[in-house]
């Protein structure tokens, strides 16, 4: 008789004849079957813990970070972007001076709840890992030195720091005396390797930060011959928060103003970067927000535009917040409230002449948005973590 299952060889004493115990050995056998089956389900039961065992997988540890000039145009920004950053917790926001009154950032609710109070270094440096300061420079110099003598990393937004040259850096950030051990000048998509390791990241400028993602690759290629010349024109809060004939609404409706010829202390900045003579002229419209950069340089002669493209293509292929237009020329309305930087160029073969044209947000791009671009370096993890 078959069964449709494989009888054990020791259930065949059991059917002594075909038909007659047929009714036996099937209940037999199934309720020893089911004996078996409860059994390995038992087992499986003991082995494996239980939900409530099981610890409870680690939360990520979390970045302490704080911001030290949060009431600024830029601080704001960077507190915007630290509060649903995934890999910091911001624990102190404070204002640019000691003796201010706490207070909220009505611009930031439900963002960000806290209160923006003092300016308190010590507090810094027990509550942060890693300090944005978005502070003028005197403040910045005198800060950043109290925090790195305690194992605190900085990015700075100032110009504290950015100049190598004694002579330079005396003129124009005087109260800088000394640059300490492990600044690195803090342009992400050509340093990064450097701020990685920072002590202290001294973020570039936001007219250098155009002007410099445009031209060093081709200066780095060979490609360039002869003088620079950056026209650059920035909205209004580029000269920051604090008041001012010149950042008056009436003053600018309406006006265009060219400013700091041959005296802006970017050009240091510029000059020291790209190794050769700049003329750099800023202006000031009427905009709140944004920059545009227009540098007329000239080429080695023969140079192409494929040339040109191939070096900036090279250079930025990896890059997340560069974005190459070619010979369509960007604008700044394609880049506002953004991280990016967009480059657009033409040239002119015949003359070996090369126009190219540079936008990019003043105060992310140029200023808190590559702040923490360069966090994210420092932390290695990816660029883009709070940025897009």
């Amino acid at each position: 008789m078959k069964l449709g299952v494989s009888v054990p060889r020791w259930y065949v004493g059991a059917i002594a004849s075909p038909y007659e115990h047929t009714s036996k050995f099937l209940t037999v056998y199934t309720h020893d079957c089911i004996n078996i089956l409860f059994l390995q389900f038992t087992r499986m039961a003991i082995t494996v813990p239980r939900a409530t065992d099981r610890a409870a997988a680690a939360p990520p540890r979390l970045t302490r970070v704080a911001v030290a000039g949060a009431t600024g145009y830029a601080g704001q920004e960077l507190v915007r972007l630290l509060a649903r950053h995934s890999a910091v917790t911001l624990t102190e926001a404070m204002s640019s001076g000691a003796t201010s009154a706490p207070r909220p950032l009505p611009a930031l609710k439900r963002i960000w709840d806290g209160a923006v109070s003092p300016l308190d270094v010590d507090r810094l440096a027990a509550n942060a890992e890693i300090v944005f300061l978005a502070l003028p420079e005197t403040a910045a110099a005198e800060v950043g030195a109290a925090l790195l003598p305690r194992g605190v990393r900085v990015i700075d937004l100032s110009g504290a720091f950015r100049i190598r040259s004694d002579a330079d850096r005396q003129r124009w950030y005087p109260a800088t005396a000394t640059l300490p051990e492990g600044v690195v000048y803090a342009l992400p998509e050509r340093h990064a390797a450097a701020i990685a390791g920072a002590r202290l990241a001294s973020c570039p400028g936001c007219y250098p930060t155009a002007a410099l993602l445009a031209l060093e690759p081709l200066a780095a290629a060979g490609l360039l011959d002869g003088s620079i010349v950056i026209d650059a024109k920035s909205g209004i809060s580029g000269a920051g928060k604090a008041p001012s004939e010149r950042t008056h609404f009436s003053e600018n409706h309406g006006s265009v103003a060219a400013y700091a010829v041959f005296s802006h202390r970017h050009t240091a900045e510029l000059e020291q970067e790209l190794r050769t003579r700049v003329t750099f002229v800023p202006h000031l419209v009427p905009l709140d927000r944004g920059i545009l950069e227009t540098i007329y340089v000239s080429l080695r002669r023969g140079v192409a535009n494929a040339q040109v493209a191939a070096a900036l293509q090279e250079a930025y292929a990896a890059a997340p917040f560069v974005r190459l237009t070619g010979s369509e020329l960007p604008e700044i309305k394609h880049v506002a409230h953004t991280n990016f930087c967009d480059i657009g160029w033409r040239v002119d073969e015949a003359g070996s002449r090369l126009v190219l044209v540079v936008v990019l947000d003043n105060l992310l791009k140029g200023a808190a948005g590559q702040a923490v671009q360069n966090l994210n370096i420092m932390l290695g993890i990816d660029e883009r973590t709070a940025l897009l």
